[in-house]
């Protein structure tokens, strides 16, 4: 070997282990490193699997659903599962889409009767009391309002003990059981919010609630005002690519013009009712991993990004969801 070779040696192998170090961590790395006892499975219940017709080359097209756990919206929820089960969406369609808004489905023509046992929705609150989450809203008021994870399950993400703030829709916003949640200052009220994706009931004028037949899909920017106005049920996990790429109605408020302009649902079940359920798994809001992922969506800093934020929006720290293995 000549002597230009070996003095090459020792670079060439340091060379690996300086991009090693260099190597940047990004929300992607935190994700993948994740422990397996930092994610949740998703009951097969909790899932919505909504069948739609081919598209035009003939390949099928599948939306799940995680439906939005108690006591948010529980309701809303129970009639999205007695509807499923009901079998009542079968043969109803994708009617409705607005750009940078909405992809609404259901009964189009507001004929078909509900299920026997619907429940009544109307003049229900959006919001919920703390009380019902069974742990501490508030440790000590907001003087300690951020220690890492407040009993390991709420994390405040609003601005204090330098975390960055996530919005200015509300006094507070955090993740519970896997969801972006938002609360008032005094702690007197917890409710979802609308972020890409989540899944809302569609309804009429106040006090009009909606029963949760007609539902739609965020396919634009997150519509926050809309929080605590409408019900959020759920959000999709799994195929929203194949709502928001419909062609956008031309009618009024984006309802298609033409029923052939439709796409047509071919079944909507749930979970549980199927043979072979879909299975998913969410990321623990309550773990280290997800601290991690959520102060480096805020404070980016790697080969692409050169001017970290410090701050994001809660709708920005999509809470990572997988496919779990069989």
């Amino acid at each position: 070997m000549n002597r230009l070779a070996l003095l090459a040696l020792p670079l060439a192998l340091a060379a690996p282990a300086m991009a090693q170090e260099a190597e940047p961590v990004t929300p992607a790395s935190i994700v993948e490193a994740a422990a397996p006892e930092e994610w949740v499975a998703i009951a097969p219940e909790d899932l919505l699997v909504m069948d739609l017709a081919p598209d035009a080359a003939g390949r099928a097209r599948q939306v799940v659903i995680q439906l939005m756990p108690a006591p948010f919206s529980q309701p809303w929820v129970e009639n999205v599962r007695k509807l499923a089960r009901a079998h009542w969406w079968d043969g109803t369609s994708v009617y409705r889409v607005v750009d940078n808004w909405v992809a609404q489905w259901g009964d189009v023509s507001e004929e078909k009767p509900l299920p026997e046992g619907t429940l009544a929705t109307t003049g229900l609150p959006y919001a919920s009391r703390p009380s019902r989450l069974n742990r501490p809203l508030i440790e000590e008021y907001l003087g300690n309002a951020y220690e890492g994870i407040t009993d390991h399950r709420i994390a405040w993400l609003d601005g204090y003990a330098d975390w960055p703030r996530t919005g200015h829709y509300a006094d507070m916003e955090m993740w519970i059981d896997g969801w972006p949640i938002a609360a008032d200052k005094n702690g007197e009220g917890v409710w979802p919010i609308h972020c890409y994706a989540h899944v809302g009931v569609a309804r009429d004028l106040a006090p009009d609630t909606g029963t949760g037949a007609e539902l739609y899909a965020v396919i634009g920017h997150a519509p926050r005002q809309l929080d605590r106005n409408i019900a959020v049920v759920g959000r999709v996990i799994s195929g929203i690519e194949h709502l928001s790429t419909l062609r956008r109605g031309t009618g009024e408020a984006g309802v298609y013009e033409y029923r052939a302009e439709d796409t047509p649902i071919v079944s909507v079940r749930l979970g549980s009712e199927l043979p072979e359920a879909p299975q998913f798994e969410y990321l623990s809001t309550e773990g280290e991993s997800f601290a991690r992922y959520v102060e480096s969506r805020a404070n980016r800093n790697d080969a692409f990004y050169t001017v970290p934020a410090g701050g994001v929006d809660v709708c920005n720290v999509q809470v990572p969801v997988r496919a779990a293995a069989r």
